[in-house]
């Protein structure tokens, strides 16, 4: 008979052989997210301000925006 643990044990066997990497996950936590952020403004501004001539303009008008 199934009892519906089988999920249960399986994810607990799954923690145990992660358990050292996990720790470190949230020991040292870093993440991309502000570059991703960053990066997501800069094809914003692409996509509003398509066709810059100036290469300095469009430069300087992604530090304006990523500051």
């Amino acid at each position: 008979r199934y009892c519906g643990l089988a999920p249960l044990v399986a994810l607990g066997h799954t923690l145990h052989a992660w358990r050292e990497e996990i720790a470190t996950m949230w020991r040292f936590t870093r993440n991309n997210a502000i570059t991703e952020g960053f990066h997501n403004k800069i094809e914003v501004l692409q996509r509003q301000v398509y066709g810059f001539r100036n290469f300095q303009n469009y430069r300087l008008r992604v530090r304006v925006m990523c500051s």
